[in-house]
């Protein structure tokens, strides 16, 4: 078995200012890969504390990738720090240095001196080439362990890691295979109720992730070779199926928006928004080769006006308020009326005051009408996104099953 610890070097990570997408990026591969992660640090630019973290990472596993501190800049200090943990000094390298001046003088520029770290070894350390970008990495082995540095640009990170590291490593022989289960109405405390004593194994493993699209379930096996993996994943992950099956919603790559744009099977979307900001048009809009269907077209408003005119009828606003199950229903029928479409799809949402986190849902396929509700508080962009992801599980469960869609 082999272990790893990722850290993580930037102040602007320790402080938040960051998202450390590249932790969550190697975490994956790594399990991919049927290696056993334990630690992933995040350490801020103080050669003393990333020294100590290396060090420390060093002692408990047999790989450390480290990620980020690899700039040209006094507060890049990862090599610094591994040099420290290795009790080797850094020199130049003259081929680096030769690379590094000769990619500024292809863009017409001097290289600042500043820029001769990047192009510093230790004797222990191999180069990891960086065709896109100015940072080397670095390929450290003490022993049976390695200790791995990359840039911290997520490009140029995965790019090194892909092309640089994985064929250096001595990964496990052992095949890993995974499948993630798709779910969508139910919180990670149901889910993990119906999993009952799956989650308890441990290979197959079976694993509950929150997502802003629902709860994903991770199931995975490993075994000598890939089709042993397969044969020991198969049992356990159709009963992961058929106990999740009236709230699953796709496998492996699949997203929420996607499927709904399957279901429409070439129809045309229409969505009326009020209170979400957009968030469901947003969600539609990114999804790749779909942008013919959904949205055909949007409108997205809070203006009482403007809703009148698509559908939204004053007795509904006066009674009930914008806010409402019938405010849905009606901007959902305008949305297919008034914005041309085969199919309208609506959500009104409320995200502040005493029903901030209220939020209904309505579809209108011109035969039939569904409608569904969510009320979560939170704050104001959760409420949208909750609003948006409730939209869609309503039209993937109507589209795909008409009696399963909700309320008609």
């Amino acid at each position: 078995m082999l272990l790893a610890e990722i850290i993580s070097v930037g102040t602007e990570l320790l402080f938040g200012e960051i998202v450390d997408s590249n932790a969550a990026f190697l975490a994956r591969e790594l399990g991919e890969r049927g290696v056993t992660l334990h630690r992933k640090t995040v350490l801020g630019d103080n050669l003393g504390r990333v020294s100590e973290g290396v060090a420390l990472a060093l002692s408990r596993a047999d790989l450390v990738v480290v990620g980020g501190g690899l700039g040209p800049t006094d507060d890049d200090l990862t090599r610094e720090a591994i040099a420290a943990v290795m009790n080797e000094t850094p020199a130049e390298d003259p081929e680096l240095l030769a690379w590094l001046r000769g990619l500024y003088a292809a863009r017409g520029r001097e290289m600042p001196e500043g820029n001769r770290k990047q192009a510093w070894l230790i004797p222990s350390a191999e180069a990891l080439p960086n065709p896109v970008g100015t940072a080397p990495g670095w390929f450290v082995r003490h022993g049976e362990k390695v200790i791995v540095a990359l840039p911290g640009p997520p490009r140029e990170m995965q790019k090194m890691w892909r092309e640089q590291v994985l064929p250096r490593l001595p990964l496990p022989q052992r095949a890993l295979v995974h499948i993630t289960v798709h779910t969508q109405g139910l919180g990670e405390s149901n889910v993990a109720q119906l999993l009952g004593e799956l989650t308890r194994q441990a290979n197959p493993s079976v694993a509950t992730y929150f997502r802003k699209t629902g709860i994903d379930v991770r199931v995975a096996a490993s075994a000598d070779t890939d089709a042993e993996a397969r044969a020991l994943l198969a049992p356990v992950l159709d009963e992961v199926r058929g106990r999740l099956a009236r709230w699953t919603w796709g496998e492996g790559d699949a997203t929420l928006a996607g499927v709904v744009g399957e279901r429409l099977a070439g129809r045309t979307l229409g969505v009326i928004e009020a209170g979400s900001g957009g968030a469901l048009s947003l969600l539609l809009a990114d999804e790749p080769g779909l942008s013919g269907t959904m949205p055909h077209d949007a409108a997205v408003t809070q203006d009482h006006r403007r809703l009148i005119t698509l559908g939204l009828t004053p007795v509904t606003l006066k009674e009930q308020g914008l806010v409402s199950e019938q405010a849905a229903r009606e901007l959902a029928a305008g949305a297919r009326e008034h914005l041309a479409s085969d199919v309208g799809l609506s959500v009104v949402v409320s995200v502040s005051g005493e029903r901030a986190g209220q939020a209904y849902a309505a579809l209108d396929t011109g035969t039939a009408q569904y409608a569904a509700s969510v009320n979560w508080p939170g704050d104001p962009a959760q409420v949208r996104e909750r609003a948006a992801v409730t939209a869609l599980g309503l039209a993937f469960r109507a589209l795909a099953n008409p009696a399963q869609g909700g309320e008609g």
